[in-house]
């Protein structure tokens, strides 16, 4: 197999992520692409026609792509425990929101790198902020406990987007207001998935 991926894009370091805890590496040859909103691939765009990273190419099979669908073939494949049945819903209603924070994240990052200076509006920057920041604090108030429990992809998918936010948006402080979150975050960017798959 074959995942078409991007050096910071935070979701496919998710996928990387989850074949490192799967201990599926040598069986997915990670292809650095380059593609943005403005210029995609061609290659991107044959695996995925949104054309959007992650994208995995099977051998005798279609691509797949999202991913939230890459990560629950590739456990599925290894029959791993990232999706436990008995907390199926939480696990995806938390993964869906690492998932979101990643989305606002990358948002800003095209709204100040993508958009002509002149057209760039910092109302909708701060309003993605602004979803980053109710999430964050959703996690605080809601969810340390299920963080705190067994590996599963909701952590996996917290994580990354935590790291992204720092990766892209450093300045912003978001820890202060959130110790729980930001203990639990600093432990879990020591897991030897999360360091092998750091962002340059």
């Amino acid at each position: 197999m074959k995942l078409l991926t991007g050096p910071t894009s935070p979701f496919a370091r998710k996928v990387a992520v989850v074949l490192h805890e799967l201990g599926m590496t040598d069986d997915v040859e990670m292809q650095v692409v380059t593609t943005t909103p403005i210029k995609t691939d061609p290659e991107v765009a044959a695996a995925n026609p949104l054309g959007k990273i992650p994208a995995l190419i099977r051998e005798g099979g279609g691509a797949l792509y999202d991913s939230r669908v890459i990560c629950r073939f590739l456990n599925a494949k290894a029959e791993g425990t990232l999706y436990p049945q008995a907390r199926e819903w939480e696990v995806l209603t938390l993964e869906a929101t690492g998932d979101a924070i990643m989305d606002a994240g990358i948002a800003m990052i095209y709204e100040a790198r993508m958009r002509p200076e002149d057209k760039q509006w910092d109302g909708w920057l701060e309003a993605q902020w602004a979803k980053v920041e109710r999430a964050l604090d959703a996690l605080e108030a809601r969810w340390i406990s299920h963080l705190s429990g067994r590996l599963d992809m909701g952590q996996i998918s917290v994580a990354c987007a935590l790291s992204y936010i720092d990766f892209r948006q450093g300045h912003r402080e978001w820890r202060s207001a959130r110790p729980q979150l930001a203990a639990w975050h600093a432990k879990f960017e020591e897991r030897p998935s999360m360091q092998a798959t750091k962002p340059e």
